[in-house]
């Protein structure tokens, strides 16, 4: 078949619904019917975890909960302080059927780096673990509109608890809440995500 490319360049047009999200987009619409493969993770022992959508979407949705009870409302920024992992597709997808605004930020930031993203977003929940927490806590007070901090750790007693609502046990909050929670009916213009520039030429920018 033959396609003129400038016929097609000249009729082609975006379609943007009016109403978009998109924890529904990348996962809620997948997760019905069939178990569909979702995420496969291999850490650094070759330990395997399998997801398929419904169980990335049951882990949102917890997730979700736990936001909402510690005060999370729409708009709200989420940091995700965590290596690459499930937790982190996780952290992100639960932000987003919030309707809250996610904020990714590099594990191998140093704490300036991470206190100018973190106080510039106006950052109210932040998702880390041990690592990510240990960089964060020596100026956690002088961030006046973080609310809570949730700490996948493997030992949550060696989670100092200072500064705002420290959850350590990241898991055990998540398994007290529902396994689903309906995504709020964002728009497709809504903003959802902030990506921080390198900052080589000034100060970071989030984007």
């Amino acid at each position: 078949m033959t396609i003129n490319y400038l016929a097609a360049r000249a009729s082609f047009r975006w379609h943007v619904p009016e109403r978009f999200n998109i924890a529904v987009a990348a996962c809620d619409r997948w997760a019905a019917g069939i178990s569909r493969p979702a995420l496969i993770f291999e850490d650094e022992a070759g330990n395997e975890r399998r997801f398929d959508f419904a169980a990335l979407r049951a882990a949102s949705s917890r997730l979700a909960h736990v936001y909402a009870r510690l005060g999370l409302r729409r708009g709200d920024r989420v940091a995700v302080l965590l290596a690459q992992s499930p937790e982190t597709g996780i952290a992100h997808l639960a932000a987003y059927r919030s309707g809250a605004i996610a904020v990714p930020l590099f594990a191998l930031f140093g704490p300036d780096a991470l206190q100018y993203r973190l106080a510039d977003s106006g950052t109210r929940i932040l998702v880390t673990d041990t690592a990510g927490y240990a960089k964060v806590a020596p100026f956690i007070d002088t961030l006046p509109e973080l609310a809570a901090v949730l700490v996948r750790a493997p030992d949550p007693a060696t989670v100092a608890m200072t500064g705002p609502v420290v959850v350590a046990d990241l898991a055990q909050a998540m398994a007290a809440e529902a396994d689903r929670h309906d995504a709020v009916d964002t728009a497709a213009d809504e903003p959802a995500l902030i990506i921080y520039t390198s900052g080589t030429t000034g100060k970071p920018k989030g984007v």
